[in-house]
């Protein structure tokens, strides 16, 4: 199964970089491996730059999402929405033939807030749907207070969002797999 990981923020030691980091390390103790891309080189969605030709970063993340057959995207919240890097990406796989249809995904995020993340899932779960991406319904995967969320060493240390996250990739390589024929 060909698997891709997204974290919608840019900085180096991003909270939610970690999360897709700890996500990766579950999937792999499940038999998977999920290939996390970095969005950092993409450059800002802008018509006349594709109607010139795709960036080598858009091509190569564009090659990225057309090679998954699902994906994990893990999303801070900033004004209770995603980030603009995260619709940046999604824009540039989306256009001149939409690389997102058919792919199955997992969502999550953190936030150093109360909410974990509640609003900009449901904002990218609206953005996925007419996309035609197949969004995993549950378990949620909502870290509040992320910063408390590592230990000293980058372990991830919420138990409760673990086993969400453990449940959330099982289900989408479950359903990953019934949807395309995929199983081991």
């Amino acid at each position: 199964m060909n698997i891709l990981g997204i974290a919608g923020s840019l900085r180096k030691d991003s909270y939610n970089k970690k999360l897709l980091a700890h996500a990766a390390g579950v999937a792999k103790s499940l038999g998977e491996d999920i290939r996390i891309h970095d969005l950092i080189d993409l450059p800002v969605y802008n018509a006349d730059v594709e109607a010139a030709g795709f960036p080598p970063a858009v091509a190569k993340f564009r090659e990225a999402v057309e090679w998954a057959d699902a994906v994990v995207i893990v999303t801070p919240e900033y004004n209770n929405s995603i980030s603009g890097v995260l619709k940046n990406a999604i824009d540039w796989a989306s256009t001149s033939g939409n690389k997102w249809s058919g792919k199955v995904a997992a969502i999550m995020g953190g936030t150093v807030g109360a909410f974990g993340t509640v609003l900009a899932q449901a904002h990218l779960r609206q953005i996925l749907v007419i996309l035609n991406v197949i969004v995993v319904p549950t378990p949620f995967v909502y870290v509040p207070r992320i910063q408390d969320a590592f230990d000293a060493q980058g372990n991830f240390t919420n138990e409760i969002a673990a086993k969400a996250v453990e449940g959330l990739l099982k289900r989408l390589f479950e359903t990953t797999g019934a949807l395309k024929g995929i199983g081991k």
